[in-house]
C-alpha cells in the first residue's frame, strides 16, 4: 500500500510539472487506465448520450381508471379491527401453535380485489402486452375478467395470467362474467345502466403486417356486465397459430362505455366471418378513436401454439393453405480429421466421426450385457473411486472412471 501511494505521489508531481504519466493508478497490484470508477461513464450512459430521447415522449400514459381510495371511516375501523385482534390472547395462542384456520376464499377474495390487479399488470407488461396493442400507455385491469372454456368432457379450462390453451381447447366460444354493476371509481352500485364492450384480439397472428392484429371477437354495449345481451359485431373465432412459429397471445381488453357507441363501421356480416382481411384491426387506432367515450377496465390473456386440430381448421374454415413455417438448423462444423490429434482421448476424438446411431448402439448393447432379465442392472459400486483399475489403456480407464460415477456422455445415452 505503501508503494503504491509513493507511486501515486509521483504521477501527480508529473503531472503538475507538465509530464504526462504512464500510468494513471495503482490499486492492489491491479493498473487502472482511464477515469477512476464512478467517474468513468458506463455502457448505459454512453448510450444513452448518442441516442437521447425525450422523457415527455417516451414517458408512459396510465389510460385507466384511478385507484379506489377508501374513506377515512373504513381505514378508522380496520385499526381499530387490528388493535381487537392483537389483544386476543386466544387467537396468538393459536397462530403459535400453528392450529388457526384461515378461510382461503376469504383470501382469495381479499386478494382479487386488493393486490391481482397489479399483479395482472406487471405479468401483461413481462408478456409485451401493453406495449404491443397501447404503445406507451397502460392501465391497471380495476375489473376481474372470469374466462373459461367448456370442453365436452365437462372440463373447464380458465384464462389465468398468460397460462397456455390449445387451439382445440379454445375453438368453441368462452364463457365471460365480470361485476358490471359496480362502478370501478366509487365501488358502489352504478345509479343507472352501464355499457361495457369487450374485445379479442391476436398481436401476433397477422401474417402481412407485423405492427397489425387479429380481431377474434367484438361485443359491444354489454348492459351491465351481462355478456349475452350485448351486440356481438364480430363472431368469435377461434386462435390458429401457424406450425413453427411458437407461442402466440391471445388478449381479452374490457372498455367501460360512457354512453351507448355505435360500432357498426366494425361488424362482420355472416358470409365474411372467415375473411382474415376484414379481421385486420389495431388496438391503438381503436382507442384513440373513441377514448373521450371508453376506458379500459379489464384484461385476460393466454398463450396458445399449433397443433393437430388446425389442419382441419385451415381447409375447412378458413379455405386456406395450411403455413407451415421450418427453421433451418446447419449441420454442427467438423474439421478434417488429423492422423495425429493432440491432447484429444482417443475415443472421444473417434466418435466425432462416427454415425451417432452406430455409438448409441454400441452403449445399448453395452448397458444391456451389463443387466440381468430377471434382477435388473448391476447393483452400485459403493465405493467407485477405491476400486483399482490396472493394465488398461489410459483413455479406457478414464472412460470406466466416467461410467461409474455416471458422468459425460454416459447420462447421454
Amino acid at each position: 500500500m505503501a508503494f503504491s501511494s509513493f507511486i501515486i505521489k509521483q504521477q501527480l508531481q508529473r503531472s503538475i510539472s507538465g509530464i504526462t504519466p504512464l500510468l494513471s493508478i495503482i490499486r492492489n497490484g491491479h493498473t487502472i487506465r482511464g477515469k477512476r470508477p464512478g467517474v468513468a461513464r458506463t455502457l448505459e450512459q454512453r448510450l444513452q448520450e448518442e441516442n437521447p430521447q425525450d422523457a415527455e415522449l417516451t414517458a408512459r400514459v396510465d389510460i385507466g381508471f384511478p385507484k379506489l381510495r377508501a374513506p377515512r371511516s373504513h381505514r378508522q375501523e380496520r385499526i381499530q379491527h387490528l388493535k381487537v385482534q392483537r389483544k386476543n390472547a386466544e387467537l396468538e395462542k393459536k397462530a403459535r401453535n400453528h392450529t388457526l384456520l384461515i378461510s382461503l376464499d376469504d383470501v382469495s377474495k381479499e386478494y382479487m380485489r386488493i393486490n391481482r390487479p397489479y399483479d395482472l399488470r406487471i405479468i401483461a407488461d413481462h408478456y409485451g402486452v401493453y406495449k404491443d396493442l397501447f404503445d406507451l400507455a397502460y392501465f391497471i385491469p380495476r375489473v376481474n375478467l372470469d374466462i373459461q372454456y367448456h370442453l365436452d368432457n365437462g372440463i373447464n379450462i380458465p384464462v389465468y395470467n398468460g397460462n397456455v390453451i390449445k387451439p382445440f381447447e379454445a375453438r368453441e366460444t368462452p364463457s365471460v362474467q365480470f361485476d358490471g354493476k359496480t362502478d370501478p371509481i366509487t365501488g358502489k352500485p352504478f345509479n343507472s345502466q352501464s355499457l361495457w364492450c369487450l374485445l379479442a384480439t391476436n398481436p401476433d397472428s397477422h401474417a402481412a403486417a407485423q405492427n397489425k392484429e387479429i380481431v377474434h371477437w367484438f361485443i359491444a354495449n354489454i348492459p351491465n356486465g351481462e355478456v349475452n345481451k350485448g351486440e356481438v359485431l364480430i363472431d368469435y373465432l377461434q386462435p390458429f397459430p401457424p406450425k413453427g412459429v411458437g407461442f402466440q397471445r391471445f388478449v381479452f381488453v374490457l372498455y367501460k362505455q360512457n354512453k351507448r357507441i355505435d360500432f357498426n363501421n366494425f361488424k362482420i356480416d355472416k358470409m365474411s366471418n372467415n375473411d382474415l382481411e376484414k379481421r385486420t384491426f389495431k388496438t391503438l387506432d381503436f382507442y384513440r378513436q373513441y377514448q373521450d367515450d371508453i376506458t379500459p377496465a379489464g384484461l385476460a390473456f393466454y398463450q396458445t401454439d399449433y397443433d393437430n386440430s388446425l389442419t382441419r381448421f385451415y381447409h375447412e374454415v378458413l379455405n386456406l393453405k395450411e403455413p407451415i413455417y421450418e427453421y433451418d438448423f446447419p449441420d454442427i462444423y467438423m474439421a478434417d480429421q488429423k492422423q495425429f490429434p493432440l491432447k484429444r482421448a482417443f475415443n472421444t476424438y473417434m466418435d466425432r466421426y462416427r454415425d451417432i446411431k452406430q455409438v448409441n448402439k454400441e452403449f445399448l448393447e453395452r448397458k444391456l450385457a451389463k443387466t440381468h432379465p430377471f434382477d435388473g442392472p448391476e447393483p452400485k459400486l459403493r465405493y467407485p473411486n477405491a476400486q483399482p483399475l490396472r493394465n488398461i489403456p489410459s483413455w479406457l480407464r478414464t472412460e470406466i472412471r466416467k461410467e461409474r460415477l455416471k458422468v459425460g456422455r454416459i447420462n447421454d445415452y
